[in-house]
């Protein structure tokens, strides 16, 4: 994969990543907790109270995950532009390309991680 067809891709994930983002910040709503919990709370019962924290809590963790996957999508499409994408950040070996079609984002090969974790 050249460096026109890598940043293609990414920003194509960036933008799906971004869109995914906005969903979910739609979905939890621009309220703080308390005030969207503590307004129907006389009427709810506290098992739909939890459901509610739960769920929150939830969508919470989904848009962290997001918000990590950007991240690191941004960090690959500037080593786009350094010219370093597709460069193990540990050894200076060139990445795998079947391990930059599985995960555009890889910053080492999959054997370089592997050493890393014994």
């Amino acid at each position: 994969m050249n460096s026109e067809e890598a940043r293609d891709r990414l920003e194509a994930e960036q933008r799906r990543v971004e869109g995914l983002i906005q969903t979910v910040r739609a979905e939890i709503g621009d309220e703080p907790e308390n005030e969207q919990l503590a307004e129907p709370a006389y009427d709810q019962h506290p098992a739909d109270m939890g459901t509610e924290t739960f769920e929150r809590e939830k969508d919470l963790s989904i848009l962290e995950q997001l918000e990590a996957e950007l991240a690191e999508i941004q960090a690959a499409l500037q080593r786009v532009e350094d010219g370093t994408y597709g460069i193990d950040e540990v050894t200076g070996d060139p990445i795998a390309p079947e391990r930059l079609d599985a995960v555009p984002t890889a910053r080492t090969n999959i054997d370089t991680q592997t050493r890393g974790a014994h």
